[in-house]
């Protein structure tokens, strides 16, 4: 499956999630290839940190041509992560195209809410040229014991997408991983974080079934 991880509000935790959703699927046994499609190279950064085997291989692919070019990479794995750019672009409608599955991450605030319009806009766009694409939000960076989570779920349902169930909470074991080019999967495997993670890739899986 190829899984594209967008939002065009930067600071949203994109890199985050694609690099956590790709490690977990490469942990369960799967061939994961992940592709960096920010041209500020996050994810390349997190590879270039990383001490020991990689988990997973990762690729810059930040050219709005992803949709023609992945094919030829993605052959030999069962799942292609896309990490996408900070804004909408012609990148991002290349990586939609890309995809088989979108997931929007969305910090539980005002702002972040709004800013899915836009997105929201591109996707029903991209949705014309391929009937395979699916897309849902995901709640991330929630902050622990606030009510803004459930808010905001209310908030997006105006956007005709589905909200999946998991949310993924604002902790520090995420940067802290990051910062050795790891994850809270492999730091700390019996965390709330590391739990999350794997609950998010569980219902992935459902939906992009």
């Amino acid at each position: 499956m190829i899984i594209a991880v967008l939002n065009q509000k930067g600071g949203v935790g994109k890199t985050t999630l694609a690099v956590h959703i790709a490690a977990a699927l490469a942990m369960q046994g799967s061939r994961v290839l992940l592709v960096d499609a920010d041209p500020q190279g996050s994810a390349r950064d997190w590879a270039a940190a990383r001490v020991g085997e990689p988990l997973f291989p990762v690729v810059g692919l930040d050219r709005p041509t992803i949709h023609r070019d992945l094919p030829q990479l993605a052959g030999d794995y069962t799942h292609v992560i896309i990490d996408g750019p900070p804004r909408v672009t012609d990148l991002t409608r290349s990586a939609m195209l890309a995809a088989e599955l979108v997931v929007i991450p969305v910090q539980p605030s005002p702002y972040d809410v709004w800013a899915c319009a836009e997105v929201a806009a591109i996707l029903k766009e991209a949705s014309v040229f391929t009937e395979k694409l699916k897309s849902v939000f995901v709640i991330n960076r929630k902050i622990v014991n606030t009510a803004l989570g459930r808010d905001v779920v209310d908030a997006l349902a105006g956007y005709d997408l589905p909200v999946l169930k998991t949310t993924i909470a604002q902790r520090i074991a995420f940067a802290e991983a990051a910062a050795s080019g790891s994850t809270v999967l492999e730091t700390e495997p019996e965390s709330l974080a590391a739990r999350e993670i794997a609950s998010l890739v569980r219902e992935i899986m459902e939906v992009g079934a």
